[in-house]
């Protein structure tokens, strides 16, 4: 296979990929003013390099696990904030919320009505900030020691904390989505943390993006029975939809939600 690449193509494509990002190769083709059989055959030459992991509709980077949460932050906002807008509008007035520790959980922070007469306990030491900085939410900070990849506190503490909730309502932070393996993360006293969290809220949602989709991560969470839904992108390609939906997940796609809201 040839495997050379015009450089400044390639060097766009490999400093995306170096940050985390999801390369689609319709949104490449149209910037650089070229057929997608052509980004295709990119993709296809970064993957035999070991320099990404072709999937349908582009590639995503290598596996990252050790990407700490601050990092996270800002990527792929929109698609994050489109997720929470809908995340927000599930939401009942007067419940008591968990927001675990994400990126796009973040994002709903912003989004949230002043009106909310709820109370958001978090293990997030960002969320929490941003909470905070609004001053019109009860806040309830779960302790412990800080994971720096987790962006919160995970530990033996944080899950006994837990223990004493009655969570109406918790956004679970997710890594990877598999039919065959359910959802999972990278770190594993945060699989022990989550199983907690779901089983003390009485229902429990998860925010995600597509990608998430043709991860792999270590620590499984649970399965199609272990949460109630997952809000997903509206493009989620048909496929990931079926294979989901088959093993059981219950998907919500996000302009479903704020269309009936």
């Amino acid at each position: 296979m040839n495997t050379s690449l015009p450089l400044s193509r390639r060097d766009v494509i490999e400093a995306r990929l170096a940050e985390g990002r999801q390369i689609v190769a319709a949104s490449l083709a149209a910037e650089f003013n070229v057929s997608e059989d052509a980004v295709r055959r990119d993709l296809r030459a970064l993957a035999a390099e070991g320099k990404c992991r072709r999937v349908y509709g582009g590639a995503l980077p290598l596996l990252t696990p050790s990407q700490p949460m601050a990092a996270r932050v800002g990527q792929e906002s929109g698609r994050k904030r489109t997720l929470a807008k809908a995340a927000v509008a599930m939401i009942e007035p007067g419940e008591f919320l968990f927001f675990d520790s994400g990126s796009t959980n973040l994002a709903m922070v912003d989004l949230l009505p002043k009106d909310l007469k709820a109370t958001i306990a978090t293990n997030s030491i960002d969320i929490a900030s941003a909470i905070m900085k609004r001053g019109d939410i009860p806040l309830v900070l779960i302790g412990g020691a800080v994971d720096p990849v987790v962006g919160g506190s995970v530990d033996a503490s944080a899950v006994a904390a837990i223990e004493g909730m009655n969570i109406d309502r918790c956004f679970l932070g997710v890594c990877a989505v598999s039919a065959r393996n359910g959802i999972s993360v990278y770190e594993h006293a945060d699989a022990i943390f989550k199983r907690t969290l779901l089983r003390r809220s009485a229902a429990s949602i998860a925010l995600i993006t597509s990608e998430k989709f043709h991860e792999r991560a270590p620590h499984r969470i649970g399965g199609a029975d272990d949460i109630d839904w997952l809000v997903v992108e509206d493009d989620l390609p048909a496929a990931d939809e079926k294979a989901a939906s088959d093993a059981g997940f219950s998907l919500v796609k996000a302009s479903d939600v704020t269309s009936s809201s």
